[in-house]
């Protein structure tokens, strides 16, 4: 791999994708240091300092907790693509945009990003008063809770504009990149963390040990179930014409385990902050706080479960956004193809939907057991200066599997060895 490394430098213009990648990227984290104005950060520290908020730290790359205005990253682009995404199968207009081809996909991208910075200035606007509240602000007044909404929607606008130009002139999908990269980014402070419990005696070697065997098992069942795939068989007729014999070949339809990605954990995660929001308005010692501290705080039973069936709602809402069996079925039947012991049309969308219907379930329970595990680790091995989030492992996981795969592509055009012998 680090010989296929050398050889992806070694190629002119792959060289400078890969440059180009990683000075956009050394950009993401210089910005992730440049503090907010009018923020006390010691009461920050102490306002921040649970557990509830280690994810958003986790994928912000540190720049969360230092309120930097790179605080919010991605995420406001992140909610904009999944609303233009569900609004395609409402609205009319969208939908026929998106049949248009890369005309219309740039119209619903524009789009996307007017949508960014408007849900990045309300985010923004809500995290100011909260903080201003909380006496986190130096000088609470409009004049700074706009300036720091600006600053917030600027610097998530500026992230957004790197992502785009990363995907654009770099190598891999930009927005994921700058996610994978604020994890990355937090992996030396949390391992000194652990070295300072390890020689604390806080925790034991054994405990280390269970943590990086669970670590590395985690890591094997996300890059199985990422590759996974269920490979329906399509058997094409043979049709004359002409002169000509076309058809009578064998395919499949590949149906992979986990279609919908993170995209399912992202929306529950969004709906499980909606209470600490609601409570962040509300006195300390009301008895909705209350309630939250007691039964509903990120370690408790209740809020475990309700966040995995959450997550296996979401799996299923959205694959059935993203895939609908029927036009994959009109569409095997318009070629002449059809599922061998499987009528076309119809039956052939009923037999998709029964197989997608069990996958998604899986991938469903997966995405599940993988969002809850940091409360599993946590208790079991007692380590807990390191975030160990089964959602940053699933984003690295794949973004670094789909870089690589870009990178192999590129090597191959030009005859060289890739990464996979």
């Amino acid at each position: 791999m680090l010989g296929s490394l050398q050889q992806a430098f070694k190629v002119g213009d792959l060289r400078q994708k890969l440059l180009f990648t990683l000075f956009m990227l050394l950009i993401f984290r210089i910005g992730a240091h440049i503090p907010v104005p009018n923020i006390n950060a010691d009461a920050l520290q102490q306002l921040l300092g649970g557990q509830l908020f280690g994810f958003f730290d986790i994928i912000s790359g540190g720049a969360f907790k230092r309120f930097s205005i790179f605080a919010m990253s991605i995420t406001p682009y992140i909610n904009a693509s999944i609303i233009m995404q569900l609004l395609t199968v409402v609205v009319p207009r969208l939908e026929e945009l998106q049949k248009e081809g890369e005309e219309g996909r740039k119209v619903i991208a524009q789009y996307t990003r007017y949508g960014t910075v408007i849900l990045a200035f309300i985010q923004a606007l809500g995290m100011s008063l909260a903080l201003g509240k909380s006496g986190a602000i130096v000088n609470p007044g409009i004049g700074s809770y706009l300036l720091i909404s600006i600053s917030l929607t600027a610097g998530t606008a500026f992230l957004m504009w790197i992502g785009e130009v990363i995907t654009e002139k770099g190598i891999g999908n930009g927005i994921s990149l700058i996610i994978f990269a604020g994890i990355v980014s937090r992996l030396p402070s949390q391992i000194g963390g652990v070295i300072q419990e390890l020689s604390g005696g806080i925790i034991g070697a054994f405990n280390i040990m269970l943590f990086i065997v669970i670590a590395l098992s985690v890591i094997v069942a996300i890059i199985a179930v990422n590759e996974g795939q269920r490979r329906l068989p399509i058997q094409y007729a043979k049709r004359v014409v002409g002169r000509k014999l076309y058809g009578g070949q064998s395919t499949f339809l590949p149906l992979r385990v986990n279609a919908a990605g993170v995209i399912p954990i992202i929306f529950a995660m969004s709906l499980m902050m909606f209470p600490a929001t609601i409570g962040s308005w509300m006195p300390t010692s009301s008895g909705f706080n209350l309630f939250l501290d007691r039964w509903f705080d990120f370690d408790t039973v209740l809020y475990n479960v309700v966040y995995a069936l959450l997550i296996i709602f979401f799996t299923y809402f959205y694959v059935a956004i993203i895939f609908n069996p029927m036009d994959v079925a009109d569409n095997i039947k318009k070629y002449g193809g059809f599922v061998p012991g499987i009528r076309p049309g119809r039956p052939t969308a009923e037999y998709i939907d029964k197989v997608l219907s069990r996958l998604t379930l899986a991938g469903g329970v997966f995405l599940a057991l993988i969002a809850v595990l940091p409360s599993f680790v946590m208790t079991l091995t007692g380590v807990t200066s390191w975030w160990f989030g089964g959602t940053s492992l699933l984003i690295v996981v794949g973004v670094a599997l789909d870089t690589m795969k870009q990178i192999e592509s590129h090597l191959l055009l030009r005859s060289y060895e890739g990464f996979v012998k």
